[in-house]
């Protein structure tokens, strides 16, 4: 039967349903527990005991199981990835009610009234007195909605997806839970919530190709933001001592199973520290996580995750030479690194600087060797134009990446105060622009005029969410830990690769 010969059917019995008297789409359901209420509060108790103690409930849920004897049925009822048997009587229900409990189909939404009893195999079960009819799917579930598999419709269509596996429903729940914890965890540091603008006049505080709008009354473009960070450093200037924003980035790039265009982050900034502060808030924060999701010991992968403090430091020099297998007095040579890069087939080597082909040499040697938590530190001043430089060492900068499974979890850098140097920085990004490169920073002259009126030191940390709870939940991308994640119109399917699944 096909999804309209369904709905043709399903159509009919709602007309019956209304032809019985009822409001077929009522206004408020009758409900005195969750399902997970019922379970964690009685789930304990056996038969006699229900059968001494009479306990009346009413529940809502949608129906996932149906199984008909002539004059009982049982139902299973489901909510927030929790089940409840019901059984109905005929003998026990009005004749309104057993008319409804034979016009249900798989996929309605019912209120169930009555009292918690066992069955002979154990299950606690509602013994149904009162049926309220609250919506008729007039669509099927999938036809293996106990396993939905087909990933693209999983995340097409979220809906299905968490009506088929109860386990996706938990993964959200645990997102919820961290999201919570981080800001509990924030605001025990001191740290204050805020909140910046997410179009701006000029993108700034990362590099990357931002996304354009025009705002038709002003008659200016906009761009939405690919980082909070120069507006939160506006903040520092104006006084606040901490403060940390959780809210989305959008960056014009392409999907994989580690980025989607639009995510969430976390930054902070703290007047006063410096990058040795910020690992320590760092640390903590992913050990407190880790906790609260059930242990500093978290499966990810074929791996596992220790989160137990100090996390691992190692100079990105270090990393390439221990990971790369190469001499690490080649790394301080100019010549030689553009001889690794050579080998590394890396890309249009002539046009970059050792500092940048550092960073690729990193990226090719290391970055996907990183499972245990670990902090790079130690970053050519190309690749961090915010950052300030480190004692003696002009050429590198006080900066950390975290990366945790193979990828970064986390940024953060003693943050650049000196006005001076900031705007000779932000020249060289727009020469960098001139030459091509579309993701470099624009000048912001505004936030220039702000660190001139003093801007204390500081300690700046970003944390990549959506990677964190891949971590904490074992998710191997991470369009299953965003509910809508970004994917091409049904009409440009045909033909195409899901790309995703196609690039890291």
């Amino acid at each position: 039967m096909n999804p309209n010969q369904y709905r043709e059917v399903r159509l009919e019995k709602l007309g019956k349903l209304k032809a019985l008297g009822l409001d077929v789409w009522p206004r408020k359901a009758e409900r005195s527990h969750g399902i997970s209420e019922v379970l964690e509060a009685y789930g304990s108790h056996d038969g006699p005991a229900l059968e001494e103690h009479p306990t009346t409930v009413s529940v809502m849920g949608r129906i996932t199981a149906y199984r008909d004897s002539g004059k009982t049925a049982f139902l299973n009822i489901s909510e927030g990835g929790q089940k409840l048997q019901v059984y109905t009587r005929k003998d026990a229900l009005s004749e309104t009610d057993w008319e409804v409990v034979r016009l249900l189909d798989m996929g309605d939404f019912i209120s169930v009234t009555g009292t918690l009893m066992r069955t002979k195999t154990g299950e606690l079960t509602i013994r149904a007195s009162r049926i309220q009819f609250l919506s008729k799917a007039l669509l099927p579930l999938p036809e293996k909605w106990h396993g939905l598999q087909d990933k693209e419709l999983r995340y097409r269509q979220r809906y299905l997806d968490l009506i088929s596996n109860p386990e996706v429903i938990q993964t959200f729940v645990l997102r919820s839970k961290i999201l919570a914890g981080i800001r509990r965890y924030m605001e025990q540091q001191d740290y204050l919530e805020v909140e910046t603008p997410m179009m701006q006049p000029i993108p700034g505080g990362a590099t990357a190709r931002p996304f354009t709008t025009h705002h038709n009354a002003l008659d200016m473009p906009l761009y939405l933001r690919i980082a909070p960070e120069l507006y939160l450093k506006r903040l520092i200037v104006g006084g606040f001592h901490k403060v940390f924003e959780i809210n989305r980035n959008f960056r014009n790039e392409g999907l994989s199973v580690r980025h989607n265009p639009e995510f969430t982050m976390m930054e902070s900034y703290a007047a006063g520290e410096d990058l040795r502060d910020v690992m320590v808030l760092t640390e903590n924060l992913f050990a407190d996580m880790a906790r609260l999701c059930g242990g500093l010991e978290r499966p990810f992968g074929e791996n596992v995750l220790s989160y137990a403090t100090p996390f691992r430091r190692l100079s990105l020099k270090d990393a390439i030479a221990e990971y790369g297998h190469i001499e690490r007095e080649r790394l301080e040579r100019a010549e030689d690194i553009v001889h690794l890069a050579k080998e590394a087939h890396l890309e249009d080597i002539e046009k970059k600087s050792p500092g940048v082909l550092l960073g690729e040499l990193f990226e090719h040697h290391a970055e996907k060797q990183l499972i245990q938590p670990t902090f790079i530190i130690d970053y050519p001043i190309e690749l961090s134009p915010l950052t300030k430089t480190l004692p003696g060492n002009d050429m590198f900068v006080d900066r950390f990446e975290l990366f945790i499974g193979g990828m970064e979890l986390a940024n953060a850098y003693s943050e650049l105060n000196d006005p001076v140097d900031q705007l000779g920085r932000f020249m060289s990004q727009m020469g960098e622009r001139e030459s091509g490169n579309d993701e470099a920073m624009m000048l912001d002259l505004d936030f220039v005029n702000a660190l001139e009126h003093g801007f204390p030191p500081t300690g700046g940390l970003g944390v990549g969410i959506d990677r964190m709870v891949m971590l904490m939940t074992n998710a191997a991308s991470i369009r299953d830990v965003i509910l809508f994640p970004l994917m091409r119109p049904q009409t440009e399917q045909a033909g195409t690769a899901n790309d995703a699944d196609e690039h890291e």
